[in-house]
């Protein structure tokens, strides 16, 4: 059975109850015997408040300490969540172990806040789930060969799950607020219909265009690598979550011109 990384964005983890149903389509997963690990966001607006609580004590300089020290803060959000999610994992019978990016394998170069993944190396995830553990990672980090934790810039947990999908030959399953990719936004243009299919270079194409289902750079990355992607809502059913199918050769039924 081909695994599964399994991505939840901040406001599918926005509640207690959201979280716990996020875990609970986990939970399913795992106990039908595929092998998956998680990337999760901060929950809600977490990273918003934490930059604007730096922000209030005093306008950015170009202070090498002080950018560190912002970015290190921002990390917080995503490991917050790992370890919540974890403990949700746990609540429902599932053994779980949260992840820094770092811990994780993430290795990543380049300045605080706006660091790039170099690698990923998959040998502490391979042994957990060996072990039957679902590793929940703090997306949106990685760790320098110095040993500094850096962040990669905004929408960096999608390219956090495709990274990791990519390393472990993995599908990744991108769950959100909506119900899938649209060609445009449906609370701006109602009626639209979320597609059912894509390819990789029509989600590059919708991304660089302004939806913002999925990050331009994740989306570049998955079709660099050729990592299927399944985009679809927290609330959508555990077995037939429908949504958006992102995959090399996959009928486009008319998806450029719709968008156009």
């Amino acid at each position: 059975m081909r695994p599964l990384v399994i991505k939840f964005g901040g406001t599918s983890l926005a509640t207690p109850a959201r979280m716990l149903r996020c875990a609970r389509r986990v939970a399913a997963h795992a106990r039908r015997g595929r092998p998956v690990a998680v990337v999760v966001s901060a929950t809600g607006h977490s990273t918003d408040r934490i930059l604007a609580w730096a922000g209030a004590f005093g306008p950015a300089d170009r202070a090498e300490g002080r950018r560190r020290e912002v970015d290190r803060a921002a990390a917080t959000g995503e490991a917050l969540s790992a370890a919540l999610f974890a403990t949700a994992l746990w609540t429902l019978g599932v053994p779980a172990a949260s992840l820094g990016g770092g811990e994780a394998g993430v290795v990543a170069e380049g300045p605080f806040g706006g660091a790039r993944i170099r690698d990923v190396r998959t040998a502490r995830l391979r042994a957990l789930v060996a072990d039957g553990i679902v590793p929940v990672v703090a997306g949106f980090q990685g760790m320098r060969h110095d040993g500094e934790t850096v962040t990669l810039g905004r929408g960096g947990s999608d390219t956090s799950a495709v990274a990791l999908a990519a390393a472990l030959g993995a599908e990744c399953h991108i769950v959100t607020d909506v119900d899938g990719v649209y060609p445009r936004d449906p609370r701006l243009c109602p009626g639209e219909t979320a597609f059912e299919c894509l390819d990789h270079a029509a989600l590059v194409s919708l991304a660089e265009g302004g939806a913002q289902v999925v990050h331009c750079t994740a989306a570049r990355l998955a079709e660099e690598r050729d990592v299927p992607l399944w985009i679809y809502s927290f609330r959508a059913p555990l077995r037939a979550p429908r949504g958006t199918r992102v995959e090399s050769g996959a009928s486009l039924g008319g998806a450029l011109a719709q968008a156009s």
